[in-house]
């Protein structure tokens, strides 16, 4: 029996990095197979225990996760979430200073999915060689004033690189964003070739199929691991119960309590916190129009 992580599937064959360093192939035992939760008995980054039987690997079990990365699926049962990933510390969002103009609506997006799996986010504006440095600072500041870690990156000037490499060289990161914000360019600043062979494990994963959420998991030669998540992208399928949206925006959590009324939405409702600290200033107003617009929708 030996233990191993997994770093991704293709066609019900896992791919398991040892703790030698060592990568197998392994099958599921019957009795995970026929687990009801199919879509979650396995994931990518979970730790799990394998035996050789029979002239092959086999997968009997999994360990108890740290964290993971999850949204709702669509569709009937979406209540209950889909995982995409296992065990990581910290998502790192990357969106554009420009070419492609940074979305804060969508940004938002992320950061709720990052919040309701209770997982540290990063959040990467590339790019800042596009833009004056007022410019990049005034979109960032909400976001650091919410709390959150921010850091401006370029390839061409090189500015936040030594930092994203530190975080990417720690521990087991998920690196996502929108198309054209120079993802693959980071990841080959960091290692040459990187962004590439994600590209080409996504589609390998992908083949034959419509629409994927599979990841992968690949380990960097500085030391740490960084997952492709392909099904991140689609940022329209994300949904959190709107009762629980709140807790998914920081400034407006640490409020919690602080309302008139405990079932407070934050949207109409006389004595509550957290209007009172948008009109203040306390809560930049875009973050709280973000929540706003976001409760609106049927995520319920």
């Amino acid at each position: 029996m030996a233990t191993g992580t997994v770093l991704g599937t293709v066609g019900g064959v896992y791919s398991i990095e040892l703790p030698s360093g060592e990568t197998i192939e392994a099958v599921l035992r019957g009795r995970l197979k026929r687990n009801k939760r199919s879509d979650d008995r396995v994931v990518t980054g979970d730790d799990v225990r394998v035996s050789f039987q029979d002239g092959q690997h086999v997968i009997d079990g999994v360990e108890p996760r740290r964290s993971q990365l999850e949204r709702r699926a669509p569709g009937p049962g979406r209540h209950r979430p889909k995982i995409i990933v296992a065990n990581v510390q910290r998502v790192l969002l990357v969106f554009a200073a420009a070419r492609p103009e940074p979305n804060a609506r969508t940004l938002d997006r992320f950061l709720v999915l990052t919040e309701s799996s209770e997982l540290d986010a990063v959040i990467i504006l590339n790019k800042v060689d596009l833009l004056p440095a007022e410019q990049v600072s005034a979109f960032l500041a909400p976001y650091r004033a919410a709390g959150y870690r921010t850091l401006g990156t370029s390839v061409v000037s090189g500015e936040g690189m030594s930092e994203l490499r530190a975080l990417l060289c720690t521990g087991r990161s998920v690196l996502t964003g929108p198309s054209g914000v120079g993802k693959s360019s980071l990841l080959n600043s960091i290692q040459p070739g990187l962004g590439l062979r994600i590209g080409e494990v996504s589609e390998a994963v992908g083949k034959g199929k419509h629409t994927t959420v599979a990841s992968r998991l690949i380990r960097l030669e500085c030391g740490g691991y960084v997952a492709d998540t392909p099904g991140l992208r689609e940022v329209g399928m994300w949904e959190v119960e709107r009762a629980h949206l709140a807790e998914c925006f920081p400034e407006l959590r640490a409020l919690r309590g602080q309302c008139r009324f405990d079932d407070c939405s934050h949207t109409h409702e006389p004595g509550c916190a957290v209007r009172d600290a948008v009109a203040a200033g306390r809560i930049a107003a875009p973050r709280y129009e973000s929540y706003f617009a976001l409760r609106e929708e049927e995520t319920a």
